[in-house]
């Protein structure tokens, strides 16, 4: 059933428009953005079915096309539209965050950060850019890799940060697994980091580990 044919009053975009986007769960949120169900199952129905199937909202931005499509009533027109929704959320939080606004805190870049890989599906190591006040210049996804991790290497980086006249970076990578806690090698690529920029008076103010609604901190937990 499309959102269009419900009662008046009675669905999800009526609610949205009547007291708000915050008001709506997760469910009636996705099911404004799926606009239409399939046969016999509303576009409410759907959405709580994909829900529990990819274990919310956060399972199901983080998963692939092939997935996704498999799904009943999941064609390549609403799977364009949650990419898109997601790719939005994303690019706003880094417009936000380059304006210095957002990293004024470690809650808030932690925040930042979990919009901007809470949703991959493939680990991603991104750097953050600082001047000298610790205002955000530039924010940059330098290595990718597999479900399991990413080569990083310290001289790229190192020649990111001269070439945007850095004063400060912060590091961040996620864990597709879901699972924050960071690995032996994750200690040892953030000690040769350190290592690397310091030679260049280039301050590692943190390492954050990005994991399914939770996060590590390096310099919360005094390894900075």
């Amino acid at each position: 059933m499309s959102i269009a044919r419900w009662i008046p009053g009675e669905g999800p975009r009526d609610k949205l428009l009547e007291r708000g986007a915050a008001a709506l769960s997760d469910a009636e949120l996705l099911a404004v953005l799926l606009h239409t169900g399939y046969r016999d199952c509303s576009a409410l129905e759907m959405a709580r079915s994909l829900l529990a199937e990819f274990s919310g909202i956060g399972g199901l931005m983080r998963a692939p096309q092939d997935n996704l499509l498999d799904c009943p009533g999941v064609g390549p027109a609403k799977y364009a539209r949650l990419r898109a929704a997601m790719e939005l959320a994303c690019r706003q939080a880094l417009q936000t965050a380059c304006k210095g606004d957002v990293l004024s805190s470690p809650s808030d870049t932690r925040r930042f950060l979990q919009y901007h890989l809470g949703s991959r599906n493939r680990e991603v190591f991104t750097c953050l850019f600082l001047n000298s006040q610790h205002r955000v210049q530039r924010c940059e996804d330098l290595f990718f890799g597999t479900l399991d991790g990413a080569a990083v290497y310290p001289r790229e980086v190192a020649v990111r940060a001269l070439q945007y006249g850095a004063a400060a970076v912060i590091f961040a990578h996620n864990h597709p697994s879901g699972v924050a806690e960071p690995s032996s090698a994750d200690r040892r690529i953030t000690e040769r980091l350190c290592a690397a920029l310091s030679l260049l008076d280039i301050r590692v103010l943190d390492h954050i580990i990005i994991g399914s609604g939770r996060e590590y901190s390096f310099a919360g937990e005094g390894l900075l």
